[in-house]
């Protein structure tokens, strides 16, 4: 048994994928591994039915906890408060409780410098990112509250350090972390934990994008200083995993960096 056997998680962008040496191939996936091996049992969200579908499968399958998917999609012009409402009501309704949750989704037009970036491409990055956060957080604060629980939030080095061509992706990701202080300070009375993770971690995005385009890929993608890219599930996941222990409620507020698996900040 697992220290989150009986415990739930909300993992959003959680879709099945794989690298092509079978590996997890998303920190989203990864993530959701990593919670399936300690015995959680699981509710994934995503935009891709059929992504949701193969995840259910296989972690079901091959860890024994249940996993309840959630086809859902924080977007411009749609009722997104309760697209989120609706998927926090029903792991209410099918587990009984939220002890975790993990706002992971986000889309982005990235390689779009600023003068080029349109307001629909930085409202897809904006409400997929920062607006499906806040929503999802608060309509699982009392939940979180009741459970003394955790929200890990994902922001990126983009934001960090100012990458090329991910003006909205970046601003997204730095308001995320904006945010999540608020809450750290905010809910910390209530027993609520909040941290954020900016991960590099490899994919199967990446690996396609390298297979594809060589030579853009080494002009665009540098080796992290730890000489590695994080592994999807053993270095991201575990984190995630470890944020939700007890043990590390000290850690409130921080920011968790992983450049190639560099492991948990003091």
């Amino acid at each position: 048994m697992g220290f989150l056997t009986g415990k739930t998680a909300i993992i959003t962008g959680a879709g099945y994928a794989t690298l092509s040496d079978g590996r997890c191939g998303s920190i989203g996936y990864g993530i959701a591994t990593a919670y399936a091996k300690e015995g959680a049992n699981l509710v994934i969200t995503g935009r891709n039915l059929s992504k949701l579908e193969k995840a259910k499968e296989e972690l079901e399958r091959l860890y024994g906890i249940k996993v309840l998917i959630m086809q859902a999609d924080i977007t411009d012009g749609a009722d997104n408060e309760a697209t989120a409402k609706s998927v926090v009501d029903s792991t209410i309704k099918e587990f009984g409780r939220i002890d975790v949750l993990i706002n992971n989704a986000q889309a982005s037009a990235s390689g779009v410098p600023i003068q080029d970036h349109t307001t629909e491409q930085f409202n897809l990055a904006m409400y997929s990112g920062l607006y499906a956060t806040f929503y999802y957080m608060k309509a699982c604060y009392p939940y979180l509250k009741e459970t003394k629980g955790s929200i890990i939030n994902f922001a990126s080095g983009a934001g960090l350090f100012g990458n090329y061509g991910q003006c909205s992706y970046a601003a997204a990701k730095e308001a995320i972390r904006g945010l999540s202080r608020v809450a750290a300070t905010e809910w910390a009375k209530d027993g609520i934990n909040t941290n954020v993770v900016c991960p590099l971690a490899w994919t199967a995005q990446l690996e396609n994008f390298e297979k594809a385009y060589p030579e853009a890929f080494k002009a665009n993608v540098k080796m992290p200083p730890a000489g590695h890219f994080g592994d999807a599930e053993l270095e991201i996941g575990r984190v995630c995993v470890q944020l939700a222990n007890p043990d590390f409620k000290y850690m409130n507020g921080e920011t968790v960096t992983l450049e190639g698996g560099m492991g948990l900040r003091p």
